[in-house]
Protein backbone atom coordinates (compact mmCIF):
# COMPACT_ATOMS: atom_id res chain seq x y z
CA UNK A 1 0.00 0.00 0.00
CA UNK A 2 1.57 3.42 -0.71
CA UNK A 3 0.16 7.01 1.01
CA UNK A 4 1.36 10.23 0.55
CA UNK A 5 1.43 12.36 4.37
CA UNK A 6 1.34 15.51 5.01
CA UNK A 7 4.88 15.25 7.17
CA UNK A 8 8.82 14.83 5.78
CA UNK A 9 9.81 11.46 6.09
CA UNK A 10 12.40 12.92 9.37
CA UNK A 11 9.15 13.32 10.92
CA UNK A 12 7.11 10.38 10.00
CA UNK A 13 10.43 7.91 10.93
CA UNK A 14 8.98 8.33 14.76
CA UNK A 15 5.87 7.11 13.63
CA UNK A 16 7.65 3.89 12.43
CA UNK A 17 10.07 3.57 15.01
CA UNK A 18 8.84 4.15 18.46
CA UNK A 19 7.12 2.46 20.72
CA UNK A 20 4.68 5.41 22.12
CA UNK A 21 3.85 6.44 18.51
CA UNK A 22 3.38 2.98 17.11
CA UNK A 23 1.40 2.63 20.02
CA UNK A 24 -1.60 5.03 18.72
CA UNK A 25 -1.92 3.16 15.24
CA UNK A 26 0.10 0.05 14.78
CA UNK A 27 -2.12 -2.88 15.29
CA UNK A 28 -0.64 -4.16 18.14
CA UNK A 29 2.08 -1.78 19.55
CA UNK A 30 5.50 -2.99 19.64
CA UNK A 31 8.65 -1.85 20.64
CA UNK A 32 11.90 -1.97 18.28
CA UNK A 33 15.40 -2.45 18.78
CA UNK A 34 17.01 0.07 16.33
CA UNK A 35 19.77 -2.07 14.58
CA UNK A 36 19.88 -5.21 11.94
CA UNK A 37 19.15 -8.37 14.00
CA UNK A 38 17.23 -6.25 16.92
CA UNK A 39 14.27 -7.51 18.48
CA UNK A 40 11.10 -6.49 17.92
CA UNK A 41 8.23 -7.62 20.53
CA UNK A 42 4.65 -7.34 19.52
CA UNK A 43 1.42 -6.44 21.89
CA UNK A 44 0.29 -9.73 20.86
CA UNK A 45 1.95 -12.69 18.34
CA UNK A 46 5.26 -14.17 18.64
CA UNK A 47 8.57 -11.53 18.52
CA UNK A 48 10.29 -10.23 15.18
CA UNK A 49 13.56 -9.30 13.97
CA UNK A 50 14.84 -6.75 12.15
CA UNK A 51 15.79 -7.26 8.93
CA UNK A 52 16.80 -4.07 7.75
CA UNK A 53 17.17 -0.34 8.61
CA UNK A 54 18.37 2.86 6.52
CA UNK A 55 16.93 5.54 9.03
CA UNK A 56 14.57 7.87 7.55
CA UNK A 57 14.14 5.52 4.92
CA UNK A 58 13.51 2.32 5.79
CA UNK A 59 12.50 -0.25 8.24
CA UNK A 60 11.76 -3.83 7.44
CA UNK A 61 11.08 -6.88 10.35
CA UNK A 62 9.30 -10.22 10.77
CA UNK A 63 6.16 -10.85 12.96
CA UNK A 64 5.92 -14.78 13.49
CA UNK A 65 6.04 -15.82 9.67
CA UNK A 66 5.42 -12.65 8.15
CA UNK A 67 7.04 -9.85 6.79
CA UNK A 68 6.29 -6.30 6.86
CA UNK A 69 8.82 -3.18 5.04
CA UNK A 70 7.97 0.07 5.79
CA UNK A 71 9.71 2.67 3.40
CA UNK A 72 9.70 6.38 3.33
CA UNK A 73 10.66 9.14 0.31
CA UNK A 74 10.02 12.58 0.44
CA UNK A 75 7.14 14.15 -1.68
CA UNK A 76 7.31 17.91 -2.00
CA UNK A 77 6.43 18.86 1.66
CA UNK A 78 5.41 15.37 2.62
CA UNK A 79 6.20 12.04 2.01
CA UNK A 80 5.17 8.92 0.52
CA UNK A 81 4.62 5.57 3.01
CA UNK A 82 5.36 2.37 0.81
CA UNK A 83 4.44 -0.77 3.15
CA UNK A 84 4.86 -4.26 1.56
CA UNK A 85 3.22 -7.24 4.07
CA UNK A 86 4.38 -10.44 2.52
CA UNK A 87 2.35 -13.52 3.96
CA UNK A 88 1.33 -17.40 2.83
CA UNK A 89 -2.22 -16.93 4.12
CA UNK A 90 -3.93 -16.10 0.86
CA UNK A 91 -7.38 -16.38 2.12
CA UNK A 92 -6.43 -13.89 4.98
CA UNK A 93 -5.12 -11.10 2.64
CA UNK A 94 -8.58 -9.00 2.68
CA UNK A 95 -8.22 -9.15 6.37
CA UNK A 96 -4.84 -7.63 5.75
CA UNK A 97 -5.24 -5.12 3.70
CA UNK A 98 -8.80 -3.96 5.29
CA UNK A 99 -6.68 -3.66 8.49
CA UNK A 100 -3.94 -1.71 7.31
CA UNK A 101 -5.93 0.51 5.16
CA UNK A 102 -7.84 1.40 8.61
CA UNK A 103 -4.19 1.61 10.38
CA UNK A 104 -2.58 3.76 7.35
CA UNK A 105 -6.07 6.30 8.00
CA UNK A 106 -5.00 6.67 11.68
CA UNK A 107 -1.72 7.20 10.86
CA UNK A 108 -2.54 9.72 8.20
CA UNK A 109 -4.68 11.52 11.14
CA UNK A 110 -8.14 10.25 9.13
CA UNK A 111 -9.59 8.34 11.83
CA UNK A 112 -10.52 4.60 11.84
CA UNK A 113 -12.48 3.45 8.20
CA UNK A 114 -15.45 0.73 8.56
CA UNK A 115 -13.21 -2.45 8.52
CA UNK A 116 -16.24 -4.85 7.29
CA UNK A 117 -17.24 -3.01 4.62
CA UNK A 118 -13.41 -2.61 3.52
CA UNK A 119 -12.94 -6.57 4.25
CA UNK A 120 -15.44 -6.91 1.22
CA UNK A 121 -14.20 -4.64 -0.94
CA UNK A 122 -10.65 -6.15 -0.96
CA UNK A 123 -12.40 -9.67 -1.50
CA UNK A 124 -13.47 -8.83 -4.82
CA UNK A 125 -10.46 -6.58 -6.10
CA UNK A 126 -8.24 -9.46 -4.90
CA UNK A 127 -10.46 -12.27 -6.17
CA UNK A 128 -10.98 -14.31 -2.97
CA UNK A 129 -14.24 -15.84 -3.64
CA UNK A 130 -13.06 -17.43 -6.65
CA UNK A 131 -12.73 -21.10 -6.57
CA UNK A 132 -9.16 -22.87 -6.63
CA UNK A 133 -9.06 -25.84 -9.29
CA UNK A 134 -6.51 -28.75 -8.70
CA UNK A 135 -6.14 -31.87 -10.86
CA UNK A 136 -7.02 -33.01 -14.26
CA UNK A 137 -10.42 -33.43 -15.60
CA UNK A 138 -10.09 -36.84 -14.93
CA UNK A 139 -10.06 -36.58 -11.35
CA UNK A 140 -10.19 -32.66 -9.62
CA UNK A 141 -10.79 -30.79 -6.44
CA UNK A 142 -12.85 -27.25 -6.60
CA UNK A 143 -12.69 -25.90 -3.26
CA UNK A 144 -13.41 -22.12 -1.43
CA UNK A 145 -11.82 -20.87 1.51
CA UNK A 146 -13.29 -17.28 2.37
CA UNK A 147 -12.55 -15.42 5.44
CA UNK A 148 -15.81 -13.49 6.99
CA UNK A 149 -16.19 -10.17 9.40
CA UNK A 150 -18.71 -12.40 11.36
CA UNK A 151 -18.41 -14.30 14.43
CA UNK A 152 -18.96 -18.31 14.21
CA UNK A 153 -22.21 -18.20 15.61
CA UNK A 154 -23.59 -15.80 13.37
CA UNK A 155 -22.06 -17.45 10.39
CA UNK A 156 -23.49 -21.03 11.77
CA UNK A 157 -27.37 -19.53 12.32
CA UNK A 158 -27.92 -18.53 8.57
CA UNK A 159 -25.87 -22.07 7.06
CA UNK A 160 -27.84 -23.50 4.05
CA UNK A 161 -26.99 -27.37 4.63
CA UNK A 162 -23.81 -26.98 2.40
CA UNK A 163 -21.04 -28.88 4.56
CA UNK A 164 -18.84 -26.13 4.86
CA UNK A 165 -15.61 -26.40 7.45
CA UNK A 166 -14.60 -24.07 10.12
CA UNK A 167 -11.28 -23.22 9.93
CA UNK A 168 -9.01 -21.20 12.20
CA UNK A 169 -8.70 -17.83 11.03
CA UNK A 170 -6.98 -14.35 10.92
CA UNK A 171 -9.12 -13.54 14.07
CA UNK A 172 -11.35 -11.01 12.66
CA UNK A 173 -13.94 -13.65 12.32
CA UNK A 174 -15.22 -16.91 11.03
CA UNK A 175 -13.07 -18.96 8.55
CA UNK A 176 -15.09 -21.46 6.25
CA UNK A 177 -14.06 -24.04 3.44
CA UNK A 178 -15.74 -25.98 0.81
CA UNK A 179 -14.77 -28.86 -1.02
CA UNK A 180 -16.03 -30.70 -3.95
CA UNK A 181 -14.67 -33.01 -5.93
CA UNK A 182 -14.97 -35.50 -9.00
CA UNK A 183 -14.58 -36.17 -12.60
CA UNK A 184 -15.05 -34.74 -15.92
CA UNK A 185 -14.95 -31.36 -16.80
CA UNK A 186 -18.32 -30.44 -17.12
CA UNK A 187 -18.79 -31.14 -13.94
CA UNK A 188 -15.51 -29.45 -12.55
CA UNK A 189 -17.25 -26.19 -14.55
CA UNK A 190 -20.13 -26.72 -12.54
CA UNK A 191 -18.79 -27.11 -9.28
CA UNK A 192 -16.70 -24.08 -10.00
CA UNK A 193 -19.93 -21.79 -10.46
CA UNK A 194 -21.66 -23.80 -7.36
CA UNK A 195 -19.32 -23.24 -4.80
CA UNK A 196 -19.02 -19.62 -6.38
CA UNK A 197 -22.89 -18.94 -5.86
CA UNK A 198 -22.76 -20.38 -2.05
CA UNK A 199 -19.79 -17.98 -1.30
CA UNK A 200 -22.10 -15.36 -2.71
CA UNK A 201 -25.17 -16.27 -0.73
CA UNK A 202 -23.78 -17.10 2.17
CA UNK A 203 -22.22 -13.10 2.34
CA UNK A 204 -25.73 -11.59 1.66
CA UNK A 205 -27.39 -13.86 4.19
CA UNK A 206 -24.51 -12.37 6.65
CA UNK A 207 -25.76 -9.07 5.52
CA UNK A 208 -23.06 -7.77 3.66
CA UNK A 209 -22.81 -3.97 3.24
CA UNK A 210 -21.72 -1.93 0.53
CA UNK A 211 -18.55 0.09 0.05
CA UNK A 212 -18.65 3.61 0.64
CA UNK A 213 -15.24 5.12 -0.35
CA UNK A 214 -12.56 3.55 -2.71
CA UNK A 215 -9.84 2.11 -0.45
CA UNK A 216 -6.31 2.13 -1.98
CA UNK A 217 -5.40 -0.49 -4.31
CA UNK A 218 -2.50 -3.22 -2.02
Amino acid sequence: MERRLAHPPERVWSALVEADRLATWFPSGATIEPRVGGKVVFGFGGDGVVTDLDPPRLIAFTWETDHLRFELSPDGDGSLLLLVHTFDDRAGAASFAAGWDSCLAVLDGAGPVDHRVLHERYVEELGLSEPAVTGTAQAWEVRVERQLVHPVDEVRAVLDGEPWEFLEGTGHGARVRLVRSGAGAAERDRAVRDLRSAVTALVERLGGAPVTREPAVP
